[in-house]
């Protein structure tokens, strides 16, 4: 795995003292929060199902004599999921400890600890590691410094049990020889800008405050440089923009906030001066927020860039999150629908506020969504993404536009990527990333060939491929080094227009594309239609394809195509195009072509203007994939040749299938026509009949301010407004 160094360019001071000997605990509950709990146990319903149950897991462990077995195993094999166990158990034994006062809880936690300080000084290289920052006790640092978070916290937690000779033979035998291999074996890894360190960060510097050691935190904080330009608080300034984009996605903002938030808390507790939670404008608290904002409505994060569509908001890490941040921030009422979900909260101070606050009966079903848009790098200059909500009596529909950064080693070539959700399912989707985390048998649960051989390519995305090459050529480094560029919006849920313009013209050399959505809610609808508008400009002819990667079930077409099932081959032969099956192809033979797909029984109709030089490819994800890793999602590509071109799409969900009953209504789309009357580098006008409803968008291209004031001339009659668009339905403005 490719790691990206990122240096920023401000100033930072490094001349921090650490307070050598800290009263511990301190690095996740302090003595007088454990008394808080302690005391909230017998009148709070929810935070004691929370205790008992973590006591359940811990007291089935007291009193045996706990593995920690020689390291061998890739993710998913016994020795990986013993020592990830093992970190689990003394972090939830060593809390109860506190809370409780039970020895039999530090005990527990000192005899596993004094075994890993006979272990690690005699580990080396984890004999299953394949990445260039291998592991000790698992198969990549990762997971190590995983380990040294939770150990750290542990030890932390018994501190003042133990003697001091076992404070020493714990610190030496057991964190040492971990905190020397990151520091120094690894000392580039650790001093990345990127997911891993923070992790690392967070390691080490638990580890320091824990074991009273200043160079540990100082490391920790400033990089082993002690310069700043690297450390924990270097990947706070580069990793979030300034609204609090993570900038690999929100996927691996849920992943790296864990440690975020671990180890500002640590902080807090300990050097409350040095105000972490509250730096560039609290942006760790709108990490959280933001990363929230970038579910669906079934809690599952959006999956774009590297990114499994199993995990939600449920999980461990948004736990802990929420419980940190309404200790640490205050109450947010917000917060809790998705508190109400997960159903269990943190021993803390803020689970007990938390638990509290969910007795209120009159809690949201779900988050309170917004349309929202987020800038990219640390800068906000780089790109970003727009999630477009739409809400209705029939729920809420969501369009997420990706004009990003490249997203560093996981992001993918997708460039002005779009994916569209329908009251909480996918209907055009991200495919995410090729990976089984636990799995042994899946390459011991690590990330698969077909990450980078399919689900990164362009192809793998609803986004523009030219001449059957992904953006840069799928040259990461050039990727990482370039963004789109956000030309206009108009956003809010409560809004009949919304609109979002980016354009990139570095993806392909000599290729301007410049893709415009519009979500509208047009009269006598039920849901609002998306209309795709991608203006494609180049001095030379290429093959376009645009990709939909719809997901559901097919049901007509306006065009007659031709099966290949007899002589399956693949479309193409590398890009990710080598991994899809080419099920059926067609020629257009209307300016208006139609394909309508059944999903979770709604009806939705993509609505394309073509030519007679349109191709249409069926598609099916699978080809060349012998060990079944790839799911064998359907793909509809539409493709078009040529210098200059245009698409016009519209997606429009109508209609339901009952099939206790029996029945469907409204089955076929209403739109019936579509018209490019203007194409140029002034305007581009499109009308569309929608039913009995005449829809004209107007779009400027050359003056996109909001307070220029615009006159397009269509069919003879003057249209003046304001801004970078228009759209007029019935000839009155929508």
């Amino acid at each position: 795995m490719r790691l990206l160094f990122l240096y920023t360019t401000l100033v930072i001071s490094v001349g921090f003292s650490f307070q050598a000997k800290a009263q511990h605990p301190c690095t996740y509950n302090s003595k007088e929060e454990a008394r808080m709990i302690q005391k909230a146990l017998p009148t709070n319903a929810l935070l004691n199902e929370s205790f008992l149950s973590i006591k359940k897991e811990v007291d089935e462990w007291v009193g045996k004599d706990i593995d920690v077995p020689t390291p061998k195993d890739p993710a998913g094999g016994y020795t990986h999921e013993k020592h990830k166990a093992n970190y689990i158990l003394l972090f939830n034994s060593a809390n109860l400890y506190q809370i409780t006062g039970e020895i039999k809880y530090a005990q527990l936690v000192k005899n596993v600890l004094i075994k890993y300080a006979q272990l690690n000084p005699k580990l080396s290289k984890h004999p299953e590691s394949k990445s260039s920052s291998p592991g000790r006790l698992f198969h990549q640092a990762l997971n190590d410094a995983n380990w040294l978070v939770y150990m750290g916290l542990a030890f932390d937690g018994i501190h003042d049990y133990l003697s001091q000779a076992e404070r020493k033979q714990i610190a030496e035998g057991a964190f040492k020889p971990e905190v020397d291999f990151f520091t120094k074996d690894l000392n580039s890894w650790f001093n990345l800008i990127h997911n891993h360190a923070v992790w690392a960060c967070a390691g080490v510097g638990i580890v320091g405050i824990a074991t009273d050691n200043d160079s540990y935190v100082k490391m920790a904080l400033y990089g082993t440089n002690l310069d700043g330009k690297t450390g924990f608080l270097a990947n706070i300034d580069g990793l979030f923009s300034p609204d609090g984009y993570y900038t690999e996605g929100p996927y691996y903002t849920r992943y790296s906030i864990l440690p975020f938030y671990l180890f500002a808390n640590a902080l807090q507790h300990s050097q409350p001066e040095l105000k972490v939670f509250a730096r560039r404008n609290n942006v760790l608290q709108k990490a959280l927020t933001g990363a929230l904002e970038q579910t669906n409505t079934d809690g599952g994060f959006y999956t774009y860039n590297d990114a499994l569509k199993e995990k939600t908001y449920t999980c461990n890490e948004l736990v802990e999150a929420i419980g940190i941040a309404w200790q640490v921030y205050g109450a947010n009422p917000a917060l809790l629908p998705i508190a109400k979900q997960q159903n269990r909260v943190t021993i803390t101070k803020g689970g007990v506020q938390i638990a509290q606050a969910l007795i209120n009966k009159n809690i949201g079903k779900q988050y309170p969504y917004h349309s929202i848009q987020f800038t990219d790098g640390p800068k906000g200059d780089e790109g970003g993404v727009s999630i477009v909500r739409s809400n209705s009596k029939e729920g809420l529909t969501s369009l997420i536009y990706k004009y990003s950064s490249h997203g560093l080693s996981h992001g993918h070539f997708d460039k002005l990527n779009i994916n569209l959700y329908d009251e909480g399912h996918e209907v055009l989707q991200d495919y995410g990333a090729v990976r089984y985390i636990g799995i042994e048998q899946k390459f011991g649960g690590r990330y698969l060939a077909e990450t980078k051989s399919f689900a990164a390519q362009s192809i793998a995305h609803n986004a523009l491929v030219v001449d059957e090459k992904s953006h840069y050529d799928g040259n990461e480094d050039e990727s990482q080094k370039n963004h789109p560029n956000l030309l206009f919006s108009q956003i809010g849920m409560d809004s009949a227009v919304q609109v979002v313009s980016a354009m990139d013209d570095k993806a392909y050399a000599n290729i301007n594309m410049h893709r415009t959505e519009y979500l509208l809610k047009l009269p006598k609808m039920n849901k609002p239609i998306l209309v795709d508008i991608l203006r494609v400009l180049s001095p030379d002819n290429h093959q376009y394809d645009l990709p939909f990667q719809y997901l559901g079930t097919f049901i007509s077409s306006s065009f007659t195509y031709k099966s290949t099932k007899q002589t399956q081959s693949t479309l193409g032969a590398k890009n990710g195009y080598q991994h899809l099956w080419k099920e059926a192809e067609a020629k257009a033979t209307k300016p208006l072509t139609q394909f309508t797909f059944l999903n979770n029984s709604r009806f939705y109709t993509i609505s394309s203007l073509t030519d007679d030089s349109t191709q249409l490819f069926f598609a099916r994800i699978g080809a060349n994939d012998p060990n079944f890793n790839l799911r064998h999602d359907p793909v509809y590509i539409i493709r078009k040749k040529g210098g200059n071109q245009a698409f016009v799409n519209i997606v429009e969900p109508h209609g339901s299938f009952d099939p206790n009953k029996e029945l469907s209504t409204d089955a076929y789309s209403t739109v019936k026509s579509i018209q490019m009357l203007q194409n140029d580098e002034h305007f581009t006008v499109a009308e569309i009949t929608v039913g009995t409803q005449p829809l004209l968008i107007i779009q400027c291209n050359d003056q996109v301010d909001k307070k220029a004031q615009h006159t397009a001339v269509v069919r003879e009659k003057s249209y003046v407004f304001k801004g970078a668009f228009a759209v007029y339905v019935g000839g009155k403005p929508l």
